[in-house]
């Protein structure tokens, strides 16, 4: 419906009407209020006539008091006397006097009277049948009412009154504009229509109720009342004769600029290339409306152009289909994609126009049926002249309403994405160079490949003397090699095998459901076929061993990654063996066990360094001369577990020094042990502490700048420290080490070669070497009782030291005797079991006093 034609229905159907209804609705509030008033004004005059009533009544009753004693005593002459002045009063008329006596009414102070004989027989009886000294009500005979009063003068002796009420009397108790008649009545019964009130009254016959029947004028009330008259009717006209102009300013106004737009509007194409302005003169609000119309229409106008620019210029093929597929959209990417122009391509099938079959057609019809919201990517292959992979992505176009309404399809040429990605592919799961499995394929197959099978054996091999290829003749002679050993270990294998090159000169190889003697066998032919393996480079021939670890596992308890750490310990171990050896990993193998375990002990050395779990043993250095001033220990290290186990260092130094850790632990023994110096100052005179340090500490970046550092932190004397290190890690790290022993020489410090005579020293580098001590390795002094060739090594390592001013100390003293012949040699000091135990360090200090209060 028109607005025009909304306004005349809302004029005619709803403002006319509400005038009318609110014409009558203030006429019938009017005479819903004059009524109220009435009926007001009706009680008010009942109650009034009911209140006069009763005084008329108090009156008789107050005046036959009066006369009652008077009347009931007289004589003859006395109550002619009475009786005269009597009639001469104003207050007689109507009233008649009597007196009850013998249940006869007898008339006094009157000869006549107008009330019937019956009717004084019945007032007799009611007086008699209250008995009561006092009687006042009304009596109703036939239509004449009566007042009677009664005052008892003697016993069943009564002074009556009674007054005979007019209709003028009866009129006197209420306002006679108002009331226009009052009788008495024995019935309250009325007509609804009557305007007729009845009042209670005091009746002689209390069982016969009586009531004073007032009729009201209604003249008063009419005249007030509203009637529809021509005063009436003119208001109402009035009223529909200013909507009517209200409506007339309304088309003028409103209405008819209104309609000016809404035709500008119907012209409106947003397809349009261009747009015409809407006009919305005649009203501001209109205006305002043209206004948003106009910037709404330029900003449709911008995005289509915006979307019209962005789909021309991507790099993609983007084409819109209606809801049954056909197309009504392509831009410039997809008609050089397909090769047909857009006019042609405009109403054909999708599928028809890619040549893909019907599950194109297929799969936009499924993506509009679910309702889809987010696109749908598959794969597609166009059969054009040259074939192409074509990533197709389908999003359904939705209306204002929510509705499909067609679809977009979004073509990208992933063919050479599909290339590259099919060699990267490649790339990272097979090795360049021997175009084996590389590791991380390797170790991704691993657990598949032998879910699959009983029992399996898992070698890792390692290629010897590789590095001597790659340093002599580059790195492109090794790659060459590493090529013959893959195609010489391949030709090796069964079909149940999966071999991989795991990095460098490694190989890992997985055999399927062999026994251990077949797959010995079947290494041995592998090295076999490796060695014979020769490379020709600048006149040269080079050739490799192979050194390989072997680690079994039997299903269901195959983890086959753990199996492949196994084989590489083992290998380990293999290589230590010589060239071209197999070995295979038994978990009973301690030494084994500590290389396996080797990296969970690196992590909890690095735990233990960072919450203070490392602890300071210490083990007494006994001086065998007179000659030794100063008492002597070694400072050890252990590693506390949280359950309170003290771990010996065995089990955590070999893993310390393989992942380089010994450095900072180094450090950290350092600190502990130059903290407790500092805490005990009594000790400084006449104690010196030996501290180790690795083969990776020694030389170290910044290791000597730590020591003195920590030194000035704590305060303590150098004289108190000695540091050992070990022969084998003195040759080599010759350079560095010397420099660094020089430069803690020059702080003050004093240094012990420990193990000596176990490496390949000789007593040259004794000379070279600025140490103090010399620690004779164990080896030579536990059989030193007993075996001849101990004691003259011993001894004479004893004589060369005397000579050049070394001090000298025996590990492994055990017993007295061995004490016994280091003391005829001539040795310094002794360390071992039969000096001394390992003790905690903080516990020192204690013992030393008890040892010192014991001596004194």
């Amino acid at each position: 419906m028109r607005i025009g034609n909304k306004i005349l229905v809302f004029i005619a159907g709803f403002c006319l009407p509400a005038v009318v209804l609110v014409s009558y609705c203030l006429g019938y509030w009017f005479d819903h209020r004059v009524e109220l008033l009435r009926q007001d004004n009706v009680q008010h005059e009942l109650t009034n006539v009911q209140q006069q009533f009763h005084i008329d009544l108090d009156r008789l009753s107050f005046l036959t008091n009066i006369y009652a004693s008077p009347l009931s005593r007289v004589d003859g002459d006395l109550l002619e006397s009475i009786e005269s002045s009597w009639r001469e009063s104003a207050i007689s008329a109507n009233l008649h006097w009597f007196i009850l006596q013998g249940g006869q009414l007898h008339s006094v102070l009157a000869n006549t009277s107008s009330i019937a004989l019956p009717t004084q027989q019945e007032i007799a009886r009611a007086v008699l049948a209250a008995d009561k000294p006092q009687l006042a009500g009304a009596y109703l005979a036939g239509n004449v009412g009566l007042v009677v009063t009664a005052v008892a003068v003697a016993p069943e002796e009564y002074v009556l009154l009674v007054r005979q009420l007019s209709a003028q009397d009866l009129l006197e108790y209420a306002q006679v504009p108002l009331v226009t008649q009052v009788q008495m009545s024995s019935s309250n019964l009325a007509k609804a229509k009557d305007y007729v009130g009845f009042v209670p009254i005091p009746s002689l016959l209390n069982n016969t109720p009586l009531y004073l029947q007032v009729q009201f004028s209604t003249e008063p009330f009419q005249e007030v009342k509203l009637d529809l008259d021509w005063v009436s009717v003119g208001i109402i006209l009035l009223g529909v004769l200013i909507v009517a102009l209200g409506y007339i300013w309304l088309r003028a106004g409103l209405l008819k600029p209104f309609k000016s737009m809404m035709k500008q509007l119907a012209l409106v194409d947003p397809t349009a290339s261009v747009y015409r302005p809407v006009s919305g003169e005649g009203n501001a609000e209109l205006e305002v409306l043209a206004s948003r119309v106009n910037s709404l229409l330029a900003r449709i106008y911008q995005q289509k152009e915006r979307g019209k620019t962005t789909l021309e210029s991507i790099a993609e093929a983007v084409i819109l289909t209606d809801i049954d597929a056909k197309v009504i959209y392509m831009n410039p990417k997809a008609e050089s994609l397909l090769d047909v122009a857009s006019c042609y391509a405009v109403g054909q099938s999708l599928a028809s126009l890619l040549k893909a079959g019907e599950q194109l057609n297929q799969a936009v019809f499924h993506c509009m049926r679910l309702g889809e919201t987010t696109p749908q990517v598959a794969k597609i292959k166009l059969l054009t002249a040259t074939p192409r992979i074509i990533e197709r992505s389908i999003s359904n176009v939705l209306n204002h309403d929510k509705e499909i309404t067609g679809t977009v399809v979004v073509l990208r040429d992933i063919t050479q994405e599909e290339l590259l990605k099919r060699q990267l592919q490649k790339r990272a799961n097979f090795d360049g160079i021997t175009g084996l499995l590389n590791r991380q394929a390797f170790e991704e197959q691993l657990p598949q490949f032998a879910s699959q099978a009983k029992r399996i054996a898992v070698c890792y091999l390692d290629l010897e003397q590789f590095k001597l290829i790659n340093d002599s003749c580059g790195h492109t002679a090794g790659d060459r090699m590493l090529v013959l050993v893959a195609r010489a270990i391949q030709s090796c294998l069964g079909p149940q095998t999966l071999l991989a090159r795991l990095g460098g000169d490694e190989f890992g190889l997985v055999i399927c459901d062999s026994t251990a003697l077949s797959v010995a066998q079947q290494l041995k032919q592998i090295i076999a076929q490796v060695s014979l393996q020769v490379l020709h480079d600048k006149n040269c021939n080079y050739k490799v061993g192979l050194s390989i670890g072997v680690a079994f596992g039997r299903a269901p308890y195959i983890n086959a990654l753990e199996l492949l750490k196994d084989a590489d310990i083992a290998c380990i171990a293999a290589k230590a063996k010589g060239t071209n050896q197999i070995h295979f990993y038994d978990d009973k193998d301690k030494e084994l066990t500590y290389q396996r375990n080797a990296p969970k002990w690196a992590v909890r050395i690095a735990q233990a360094i960072e919450e203070n779990e490392l602890l300071l043993y210490y083990q007494p250095i006994r001086g065998l001369g007179a000659s030794s001033k100063r008492q002597r220990m070694e400072i050890l290290l252990r590693i506390q577990e949280p359950c309170g186990r003290i771990l010996a260092p065995a089990q955590f130094i070999a893993a310390a020094e393989r992942f380089k850790l010994m450095p900072e632990i180094d450090k950290e023994v350092i600190r502990k042990a130059f903290l407790w110096l500092s805490l005990n100052p009594q000790l400084w005179p006449d104690h010196c502490i030996s501290i180790n340090l690795s083969g990776n500490s020694l030389g170290a970046e910044g290791m000597v700048e730590y020591i003195a550092q920590q030194q000035h932190i704590f305060d303590i004397p150098s004289q108190c420290v000695c540091f050992e290190i070990t022969e084998t890690t003195a040759i080599q790290n010759r350079q560095r080490g010397m420099e660094m022993l020089r430069q803690l020489r020059k702080l003050g410090f004093s240094f012990a070669l420990d193990d000596f005579g176990s490496g390949f020293a000789s007593y040259g580098y004794l000379r070279e070497l600025p140490v103090d001590y010399v620690k004779i390795d164990g080896c030579f002094v536990k059989n030193l009782a007993v075996n001849a060739k101990d004691y003259a090594i011993v001894k004479s390592i004893q004589d060369v030291c005397r000579v050049m001013g070394i001090e000298t100390v025996a590990e492994f003293v055990e017993n007295q005797e061995i004490i016994d012949r280091l003391q005829v040699i001539g040795i310094n000091y002794a360390q071992g079991y039969a000096i001394g135990r390992p003790q905690p360090l903080a516990s020192y200090c204690q013992q030393f006093d008890m040892q010192a209060a014991q001596r004194a």
